[in-house]
């Protein structure tokens, strides 16, 4: 059992919400799992046939479990069909966020609108990037955005996972320019051109890293006559 109840290779940073018998009992009733096979085991919900893993929740299905209060009171994020727990927000990574988002409002003025901590529909993942830019008018949409110009990520906890698990996941979802803004570490990491892995590796990854110290200054892609100072960015 230990093998099935393992993190999978993504995520590692927030651990997998875990659930009640209770909650586990109300799925069922409320019917998220279809004509699936399922069991608890340690507060993990496992599929028994074909095989025992830990389930792989839909997009939908997540937005079903929000819907239905089963995710009251939590901070979570879908990614790669595991919901995980995020931790609470320091006051280094809330003010990194207020002050990202007011610059790249400014900065993508009449190209773009600013959506800051918002789910991003990417596959069967629904992350919550902290600050991203989405093309057009917010008007022009009728569901959660599935494109973006621009994604930043203010990692003060969760460094890891940003430029690893998150960065694959933009990357698969063809996001042209995404940002980490290290605030312990006072840089910005920029990743471009997602490129698909060599064949059997599977995924997409960016091709380009670049490390910009707190006294530099970037370009975004979608704007290339603005330029961001990384000191404006951090807390």
């Amino acid at each position: 059992m230990a093998d099935v109840l393992d993190h999978p290779p993504h995520a590692m940073d927030r651990q997998p919400v875990r659930w009640t018998v209770t909650q586990f009992h109300n799925m069922c009733e409320h019917g998220l799992f279809r004509d699936q096979k399922m069991m608890l085991i340690h507060g993990r919900i496992l599929e028994k046939y074909p095989e025992q893993r830990v389930v792989r929740w839909t997009r939908e299905q997540y937005r079903k479990l929000a819907a239905l209060g089963f995710l009251k009171g939590l901070r979570t994020e879908l990614i790669y069909g595991e919901i995980y727990q995020m931790s609470p927000m320091g006051w280094p990574h809330v003010i990194g966020c207020n002050k990202t988002a007011d610059v790249l409002r400014g900065v993508f003025r009449g190209i773009g609108w600013i959506n800051p901590e918002h789910p991003f529909a990417a596959d069967e993942s629904d992350p919550e990037p902290d600050v991203s830019v989405i093309p057009g008018r917010m008007e022009d949409y009728t569901d959660h955005p599935t494109q973006a110009l621009l994604v930043v990520e203010v990692s003060d906890t969760t460094l890891t996972q940003d430029t690893t698990t998150k960065a694959e996941l933009y990357a698969t979802a063809g996001i042209p320019d995404y940002w980490v803004l290290d605030v312990d570490g006072r840089r910005l990491l920029v990743f471009r051109d997602p490129v698909p892995l060599p064949q059997g590796l599977g995924g997409t990854a960016y091709r380009t890293h670049l490390t910009i110290d707190a006294a530099g200054s970037v370009s975004p892609l979608a704007a290339p006559t603005a330029t961001v100072r990384v000191a404006d960015l951090l807390p």
